[in-house]
């Protein structure tokens, strides 16, 4: 079994890199000049933050529940 923190790391990490795909398509697909991904990139990242208090571990910005998150296990 992987250790907490490459479980871990490989969620923030997936998280990321799909943040920054979404936000060069928005901005290739929106025919917005570069610099917006800039701009984009911490709004999605707040985003899934938010996105995360509701369906995550509670009280925090973990996207994954308690059961599955390796930080919520001893």
């Amino acid at each position: 079994m992987p250790s907490k923190f490459v479980v871990d790391a490989a969620e923030r990490i997936g998280a990321t890199a799909a943040e920054a795909g979404l936000g060069a398509a928005i901005v290739e697909l929106g025919d917005l000049p570069y610099w917006w991904i800039a701009l984009l990139l911490p709004a999605l990242a707040a985003g899934k933050a938010g996105l995360a208090s509701f369906i995550g571990r509670k009280d925090t910005a973990a996207a994954l529940p308690a059961a599955a998150d390796p930080a919520s296990r001893q």
